[in-house]
């Protein structure tokens, strides 16, 4: 008796899923609604299978722009990046080569102790002028 009460409950339900399952995707799609008859005719079953088929393509259309408007917008940060890694790769070849040899080898210095290299510390020397570097950096500093 149980498993009769379970089949006609699953058949109810099945029936009231699909008869959602339709309207939903008549409300998608925008079209009238699509009425079902009960006896589980060939046609309404392809017209059901029509209507998922519109809906999913429905959906993978809509996906694809947001997708492709998301990539649009990765390529112009890309391509930002890139204009700035160039401008600062040519700024430190500029400080490179504007370095003198004391200032690369405190540099180095600084980078192998992990200390900061902006230098903030120390005061900018004018050109021209001996830099003193403290005994801990100038002893055994490599360039």
């Amino acid at each position: 008796m149980n498993s009769q009460c379970y089949t006609v409950a699953m058949d109810l339900g099945v029936c009231q899923l699909r008869n959602f399952s339709i309207s939903f995707l008549s409300s998608v799609l925008g079209k009238d609604p699509v009425t079902v008859d009960n006896s589980s005719s060939g046609a309404s079953v392809v017209a059901i299978d029509n209507k998922i088929e519109q809906a999913m393509d429905l959906v993978k259309s809509h996906l694809m722009y947001a997708v492709r408007e998301e990539v649009e917008v990765l390529k112009e940060q890309i391509k930002e990046l890139i204009e700035r890694n160039t401008q600062l790769e040519q700024e430190n070849n500029l400080l490179k080569t504007l370095a003198s040899p004391e200032q690369m080898a405190q540099f180095q210095a600084q980078v192998q102790t992990g200390g900061s290299p902006t230098g903030a510390a120390q005061p900018p020397v004018p050109s021209g002028t001996a830099q003193i570097l403290p005994a801990t950096q100038s002893s055994g500093a490599s360039a």
